[in-house]
């Protein structure tokens, strides 16, 4: 079945491959919605157990990665408007001071996989970037500090979004290198996630409280 190959090419890294694939899934009648949720995202779900489990490693993800967003440049455009097929929306970014992007992109991509619209601030972000990235349509920011220098500006970047008055509407998720889970606690974060495929999980459970406190 094509989609079964989709997932297993999506897997290997393989950008051709996944687009022809992409175009025989359409040629037999599947929608973009099918190909995403069905190919995609169950291959992202695959690669994201494997890279947890410790059976494959961050170059396996970054080949899964570029695939992936291979294949997202082709849904995207079907997609667009499609409420149904997006899973929530995302600002990520790396914070002030911090220029380190592999595990952010990570992250990304594995949103994406989920289903999420990344709104990506780039690297050493400044707070109010961040904040000028929020609108009523936002529900998570995550940030990413590879460095102890840097991580202290995550909480710098909260309190900036509770001074917009934005902080009680969002969810807050960071990770990174310079990130614990106390470190986490101690400014204030919802979620802390030690690694990409986490990030994503933690994501999900964010987004289904949130419609679960409503």
């Amino acid at each position: 079945m094509v989609l079964n190959r989709i997932l297993e090419t999506l897997q290997k890294g393989d950008v051709k491959q996944i687009a022809d694939l992409i175009g025989q899934a359409f040629d037999a009648g599947m929608t973009p919605e099918e190909v995403l949720n069905q190919g995609l995202i169950a291959g992202m779900d695959v690669v994201g157990q494997k890279f947890q489990a410790g059976q494959i490693y961050i170059p396996h993800m970054l080949l899964a990665a570029r695939a992936m967003h291979a294949a997202l440049d082709i849904l995207k455009p079907l997609l667009a408007g499609n409420g149904n097929a997006r899973a929530g929306r995302v600002v990520l970014g790396t914070v002030r001071g911090d220029h380190h992007d592999i595990g952010k992109n990570l992250v990304s991509t594995m949103l994406e996989g989920k289903g999420f619209e990344v709104i990506d601030v780039g690297i050493d972000a400044e707070p109010e970037k961040f904040v000028a990235a929020v609108d009523e349509t936002i529900q998570i920011v995550a940030m990413s500090a590879l460095l102890s220098t840097t991580a202290p500006f995550m909480g710098e970047t909260i309190e900036a979004l509770e001074r917009a008055g934005l902080r009680k509407n969002i969810k807050i998720m960071v990770g990174g290198g310079a990130v614990t889970r106390e470190f986490a606690d101690s400014i204030g974060a919802d979620a802390y996630g030690a690694d990409a495929a986490t990030a994503a999980l933690l994501a999900m459970e964010l987004v289904a409280s949130q419609k679960e406190a409503r």
